[in-house]
């Protein structure tokens, strides 16, 4: 396995503008039931960092997203996200870290019954009160932000059009317009490709990493190998609840990935992957 150097993505010099640690798990183990998704992980992801996250099916990619964003807590160890330790905290707090972090799931997670223009302003939520927030299902807010938002990701036509209406990529893209309204100091993305070909796949990720994640810390589990170069500055690999692989892109070679995947190894399509 590749093991990071002192100077490599784990030390927050990697020369990409990174600085103090936004994510920090010490001997961090999650266990339910008689499964352990995480064991004993340790890891640092320093502020601005941009980190692919692989692995097999239930390697514990999913768990470990959810760890970060405060969904669920550590069984033993230390965990801080964005300077805070979130099994500590409790309403308000809580709320407050959360509202920091961006989470883009497997599906897009639009609200089906309401308009794009209502689904982009959801991102405006942890800023509004329950007031506000009902307010604007009848008058919409901030109508100006969701339109310039829907524009960068090249939608702005569609403000009232609904959530059927769109492609699976566009509706992809109207996520991560809601995201742009979020403004988060920390992107999570958990698979946010898999259901698309390869080529809207990497428009979905240049959108995430030069787009919403500009001056974020970023962490996105991909199935796709393919992408694993379309501007990360690091690739975590778990298997079975721990890391297997930790390094720059470039680093990484076809015997790690037989390592990280066993056999799923022969099932990847490596052939136009640079290794």
């Amino acid at each position: 396995m590749t093991a990071p150097a002192p100077t490599g993505p784990n030390s927050g010099t990697t020369g990409c503008g990174v600085g103090a640690a936004a994510i920090e798990l010490l001997g961090v183990t999650f266990a339910v039931d008689d499964a352990t998704p995480l064991a004993d992980l340790d890891l640092t992801i320093p502020t601005g960092q941009r980190v692919a996250l692989i692995g097999p099916s239930g390697s514990g990619k999913t768990t470990l997203l959810r760890l970060i964003a405060g969904l669920i807590w550590p069984t033993t160890g230390t965990l801080r996200v964005l300077d805070r330790d979130p099994a500590t905290l409790r309403g308000r707090a809580l709320q407050e870290l959360r509202r920091q972090i961006g989470f883009l799931h497997q599906q897009d997670n639009l609200v089906p019954g309401l308009r794009i223009a209502h689904n982009v302003l959801m991102g405006r939520l942890g800023r509004w009160s329950t007031l506000q927030s009902l307010w604007s299902l009848l008058r919409p807010r901030d109508l100006d932000a969701a339109h310039a938002a829907l524009q960068r990701v090249e939608l702005g036509d569609r403000l009232w059009a609904m959530p059927g209406e769109l492609s699976g990529g566009e509706q992809q893209r109207v996520a991560i317009a809601r995201l742009l309204l979020l403004e988060p100091r920390l992107l999570l993305a958990d698979e946010p490709v898999s259901a698309l070909d390869i080529r809207l796949g990497r428009e979905v990720v240049r959108l995430l990493l030069e787009i919403v994640a500009e001056g974020a810390t970023t962490v996105v589990s991909l199935h796709s190998l393919d992408l694993l170069r379309e501007g990360f500055d690091r690739v975590v690999a778990l298997r079975a609840g721990r890391i297997a692989f930790d390094g720059a892109p470039t680093e990484l070679r076809r015997e790690d990935l037989a390592a990280v995947y066993g056999a799923e190894y022969r099932t990847l399509e490596l052939d136009d992957l640079e290794l």
